[in-house]
């Protein structure tokens, strides 16, 4: 009997799934994640009919690249849960231990989470394989996501709720670009928590919804967990232990030791960060700020319309009163509410404190 893995994500393990068109119809691409050594976990909507062959690929364009046709051997839509059968895989693969899965807690908690896919905003054009016509081809990155898991949120839809970095642009206003990234395995605590199923556009582009394992439980038929169990190693009813997640810390750096005149190059991280913050994205958002912090700094920070250049003068003239710039990220911390910008924010600035010892 194989004894599920510890490991937690593993980059080589995670697929690319490769979905062909049928009846003049375009493809599809989504994510996945090598449970076993023949079965690959992802979303059902990938692999949602009328599909055309399916395809996984491993590691592109690195060493270790392979790649093998697939069957659909279960596909759930109630839980958006799919199994693809790998066929052809090449012989000399190390075996793999199967994940261990989990449920989270139904608690006030938050909760640290990893996911690796292929969204769409990854496209890259690839000017050393050009198309027949002479134009670059192009090639779909992965993207490894760290995030916080709002555990009490979407209930009613049975869903996670990711906080994920908002992608750097959003430049195709029909096409989500976090499309592609559904099918991917959410691992927290070294288990896999759920599965990626959608992006809500309403949520805004730093929001994704995962389908949580514990509901496969609830909306799958008896036939089709055993199924689960052994092609993916799921466990059976009664069998799923929780997550050994803890509450997402939020390590805070003091920055009391910084020099008063320090250049504006050595910023620039901590600028870039804070001014990624939708607190300061909003028409008062830097007053509300302010207000919050020493009167010092309110009175003789030199203000300007370009937020870039007032997150500038801010943080100069919290410099000049040691003390402020620790009160200015609490203040950040408090009333933006944990976020990946705001834990952006708390690397840059430990980044700087570092620089600095």
């Amino acid at each position: 009997m194989t004894v599920p893995g510890e490991q937690g994500l593993d980059a080589a393990r995670v697929a690319e799934v490769i979905v062909g068109g049928v009846r003049g119809r375009p493809g599809r691409r989504g994510s996945g994640y090598r449970v076993t050594g023949g079965c690959v976990l992802t979303a059902a909507h990938v692999v949602a009919p009328p599909a055309g062959p399916v395809r996984v690929r491993f590691d592109a364009d690195r060493a270790g690249e392979w790649s093998a046709d697939a069957r659909v051997a279960l596909r759930e839509e109630a839980a958006d849960l799919a199994l693809l059968e790998l066929t052809g895989v090449p012989p000399g693969l190390p075996a793999v231990a199967p994940p261990r899965y989990a449920a989270v807690p139904d608690a006030d908690v938050e909760l640290p989470f990893s996911a690796m896919g292929f969204p769409r905003f990854k496209l890259r054009e690839d000017t050393a394989r050009p198309l027949d016509d002479g134009s670059p081809g192009r090639y779909r990155d992965a993207c490894h996501v760290r995030g916080t898991v709002s555990v009490l949120s979407n209930r009613r839809e049975g869903t996670l709720e990711l906080a994920v970095p908002v992608p750097p642009a959003d430049v195709e206003p029909q096409r989500s670009p976090w499309e592609g990234m559904s099918g991917a395995a959410v691992w927290c605590g070294g288990a896999v928590i759920g599965v990626v199923s959608v992006h809500h556009r309403a949520d805004g582009l730093g929001r994704l919804a995962a389908r949580r394992v514990e509901r496969w439980y609830d909306v799958l038929s008896p036939a089709a967990l055993e199924r689960c169990g052994r092609l993916a190693a799921v466990p059976p009813p009664g069998g799923l232990g929780p997550t050994d997640g803890t509450p997402a810390a939020r390590p805070v750096t003091p920055l009391t030791g910084l020099p008063g005149d320090l250049p504006l190059r050595d910023l620039v991280e901590l600028v870039d960060a804070l001014t990624a913050l939708p607190l300061l994205r909003g028409g008062n958002g830097m007053a509300l700020l302010l207000d919050s912090v020493s009167d010092r700094v309110a009175a003789h920070s030199p203000r300007d319309p370009r937020l870039r250049m007032d997150v500038y003068g801010v943080l100069r003239t919290c410099l000049r009163y040691p003390g402020t710039l620790d009160q200015l990220l609490e203040a950040v911390r408090l009333l933006e509410g944990p976020s990946p910008e705001v834990e952006r924010v708390d690397r840059a600035a430990a980044r700087l404190a570092g620089r600095h010892r």
